[in-house]
């Protein structure tokens, strides 16, 4: 399974952005997705995580009420529809997939496949 994450990009605090996460090969339509950031000088940590349906999400507490993971399976891709952008969300954000059936995980080494990051930027 290859991921493809795009989107990133410059904005100011306040604005928007929407990433895309586009997969190939695998069983996408099976999969629980999770976006994940890492600031610079930082670890990577969760940021939203979404059932193979679309039924069911999770989000960290810093970006409730402000991030909206969602999927699409007929076109293999998962969204992140970041509002409110905060100077604190300045990360390069990745993509992953999870094989696992079951509950959401926030831990990184839960995930099986990762897209190679795409850098978002908000400046105050």
């Amino acid at each position: 399974v290859q991921l493809q994450a795009s989107g990133g990009g410059l904005v100011q605090a306040g604005d928007s952005l929407r990433l895309s996460c586009t997969a190939s090969g695998g069983a996408f339509g099976r999969y629980i997705m999770g976006w994940f950031r890492q600031a610079p000088g930082k670890g990577r940590e969760f940021v939203a995580a979404i059932s193979w349906n679309g039924g069911n999400t999770y989000y960290t507490d810093s970006v409730k009420g402000r991030f909206t993971i969602s999927r699409d399976n007929a076109k293999n891709t998962v969204y992140l529809l970041m509002n409110s952008l905060k100077p604190e969300d300045t990360a390069v954000y990745y993509c992953a997939a999870d094989r696992t059936i079951g509950t959401f995980s926030i831990e990184i080494n839960a995930y099986d496949y990762w897209g190679q990051g795409t850098q978002v930027t908000v400046s105050s």
